[in-house]
C-alpha cells in the first residue's frame, strides 16, 4: 500500500470504519481530526508531530495523533494497515477461515460450577464440532454465586478428567480453571493446583468499577503471574442478554496489552453474544501491541460451544493474524506454550 498524506490516511480510516459498521462517534473522531489538520500549515503540523503536541489541538486524540505522525514519516499508519487487512473480502469469509484453523476451545464450564451439563456431555459436543481438545475451566472458590470449586473439589475434578481422557476417543479434555483475579491482583486458587493445570484463564468478576489506575495495576499483576495463560473477557462488559447491560471496566489498554505481550499471556476474544469482549477498538490495540489471542466460547452448555464463529468474525474484522491465535495449535504445541 502506498503512503498517504495524514489527511487522506485519516479519511481512509474513517471510511473503513464506516464500512465495518463501527459506532458513529468513532468515525467522527477521524473525520474531525482530518478537518483539524487540513486547516494547519504543513510546517506547524510537522513541528507539533516532532514535539508531541498534536493532542493539544482540539479534536486530536492519542490514536489520531499516532496515525498522523506515522503518515508524516512516510509510513502507512498501523491502524490503517489493520483495517486494510480486511479490505475487499467479506468479514464472514475471513471468520470462516479462522474458524477452520481452530483446534479447540480454552474457556468452558460444566455443572461442576455454573454450567448446565456434565463434563462428558461437553466433551462429546466438542468432539462433534471437530475440536481436538477443549479446556474445562470451571470457576474458582470465591465466586460462590457460580459454585466455584474449592481446592478439594478441583482435585476431585482432575481425577474425573483423567478417567474421561482414558475413556473417550477423538477428544482431549485439558484441565483448567477460570480463576478470579482478586482485588490485589492475586489469583483465587492454590498455586500448587494452578501449577498442575493445563490452561489457566484469569478473569475479573468483582469490583468491576474500580478506578482506572487500580484496575490496571490489578490486571497487570495477574498477567505477570507465571500461572496465567489467558486474560479472560478483559472489560467485563455485557452488551445484551438476560443479565442486562454492563459498562466496560476502565483500565489502561496500552499498559495491559503490553504486559500480555511481554509475559506471553493470550488476550481472550470472548465469543458469548452478550459479551463480545474485547470491543473492536481494544482488539485492534491488542493486535498492534503484538499480543497472542485465544478465541473462546465461555460455553456453559453444549450448544454454546458452537459460538466460536462470533469471535472468529470479530478477529477477522480486526486483522488478528491466524498464527497469533493459540488455539489454532495442536494440543501438544498448546501445552508447550502454556507450560513454558
Amino acid at each position: 500500500m502506498q503512503p498517504l498524506s495524514p489527511v487522506d490516511a485519516l479519511r481512509r480510516i474513517a471510511f473503513l470504519l464506516e464500512r465495518a459498521r463501527e459506532p458513529t462517534y468513532r468515525v467522527r473522531a477521524f473525520r474531525t481530526a482530518a478537518a483539524t489538520i487540513e486547516a494547519l500549515p504543513q510546517e506547524e503540523l510537522e513541528r507539533r508531530a516532532a514535539h508531541g503536541t498534536l493532542t493539544d489541538l482540539k479534536g486530536i486524540g492519542k490514536v489520531t495523533a499516532t496515525a498522523i505522525t506515522e503518515a508524516l514519516a512516510g509510513e502507512v499508519p498501523v491502524y490503517l494497515r489493520r483495517l486494510e487487512a480486511t479490505e475487499g473480502r467479506p468479514v464472514a469469509e475471513g471468520g470462516a477461515e479462522i474458524r477452520a484453523a481452530l483446534r479447540g476451545d480454552l474457556h468452558t464450564h460444566s455443572n461442576w460450577s455454573d454450567g448446565g451439563s456434565p463434563i462428558e456431555e461437553m466433551a462429546l459436543a466438542a468432539r462433534e464440532l471437530g475440536h481436538e481438545y477443549f479446556a474445562l475451566t470451571d470457576h474458582s472458590p470465591r465466586l460462590t454465586v457460580a459454585n466455584g470449586l474449592s481446592p478439594q473439589r478441583l482435585r476431585d475434578q482432575l481425577d474425573l478428567v483423567a478417567e474421561l481422557n482414558e475413556k473417550l476417543d477423538g477428544i482431549r479434555i485439558l484441565t483448567g480453571i477460570e480463576v478470579d483475579i482478586l482485588e490485589d491482583g492475586s489469583l483465587d486458587q492454590e498455586p500448587e493446583l494452578l501449577e498442575r493445570l493445563d490452561v489457566v484463564v484469569a478473569s475479573v468478576h468483582s469490583k468491576l468499577r474500580m478506578p482506572k489506575r487500580e484496575m490496571t495495576q490489578r490486571m497487570v499483576r495477574a498477567i505477570a503471574n507465571p500461572h496465567t495463560d489467558v486474560l479472560g473477557h478483559c472489560t467485563g462488559r455485557l452488551v445484551t442478554g438476560g443479565r442486562g447491560r454492563r459498562p466496560e471496566s476502565e483500565f489502561d489498554p496500552d499498559v495491559v496489552f503490553a504486559a500480555c505481550a511481554k509475559f506471553d499471556v493470550a488476550v481472550e476474544i470472548n465469543s458469548r453474544p452478550e459479551r463480545l469482549d474485547p470491543p473492536k477498538r481494544l482488539l485492534r490495540l491488542a493486535v498492534e501491541a503484538g499480543c497472542s489471542f485465544a478465541i473462546d466460547t465461555d460455553a456453559h452448555a453444549p450448544g454454546q460451544l458452537d459460538w466460536q464463529p462470533y469471535g472468529c468474525e470479530r478477529a477477522a474484522a480486526c486483522g488478528v493474524p491466524v498464527e497469533k491465535i493459540v488455539n489454532t495449535r495442536s494440543a501438544d504445541e498448546l501445552l508447550a506454550w502454556s507450560n513454558g
